[in-house]
């Protein structure tokens, strides 16, 4: 007891790292993400006829996750995708996408993606998540390559901690049975998804 007393600088150390140690585990709890509406883009690229990748956006989308930066673990995800957002710069080519022939958005409005799991890359920054795609009705698995551009407290307005993501992939439609154009090479088959969004700690 008496060696105890006579060392207070070993004493505060001792607390010291007993504080540091709690900081760090508190810090790598996970949390949760809202996706910022006004920094979220999603587009697609698709083949016409072989003379060009045909363009396109859906200019509405929410999302929130629940994710660990310091661990690269993801809990849980899911991304909405208005259907009837849909924009390449043509009002009959936009309608015809809405139609019964693609996204048949009467009957189904919403697009959603639904993550399952992030695995991390060789890269910190880089991984691949795991989740499934409903479209049209239909529930399959998609798969994206991720990277995470920044981490940081924004330098101005909100000032929120602020993640900023890149995501990638490349789906068949016609696994969704959107089929429209695939046998005559009119519409490709395969359809580049991408996405770039904010999103903010909760």
């Amino acid at each position: 007891m008496h060696k105890f007393y006579s060392s207070p600088v070993k004493l505060s150390l001792v607390l010291f790292a007993s504080m540091m140690l709690a900081v760090g585990i508190a810090q790598a709890e996970p949390a949760d993400w809202e996706i910022d509406p006004e920094h979220f883009s999603i587009a697609f690229a698709v083949d016409h006829i072989g003379y060009q990748q045909q363009l396109g956006l859906f200019l509405k989308g929410s999302g929130s996750f629940r994710y660990d930066p310091d661990t690269q673990e993801l809990s849980t995800g899911r991304v909405e995708i208005q259907a009837g957002s849909i924009f390449t710069n043509h009002d009959d080519r936009d309608e015809h996408l809405s139609s019964k022939d693609f996204l048949n958005v009467r009957r189904n409005p919403v697009i959603v993606f639904e993550a399952t799991d992030l695995v991390p890359g060789d890269d910190a920054a880089r991984g691949t998540l795991n989740g499934k795609l409903t479209l049209l009705g239909e529930t399959h698995p998609v798969a994206l390559e991720v990277i995470v551009n920044k981490r940081a407290k924004y330098p101005f307005g909100h000032r929120r901690e602020t993640l900023g993501i890149s995501a990638y992939t490349t789906i068949t439609r016609s696994q969704w049975g959107m089929d429209y154009g695939v046998a005559d090479n009119l519409v490709g088959d395969e359809v580049s998804l991408r996405f770039e969004f904010e999103a903010l700690r909760q």
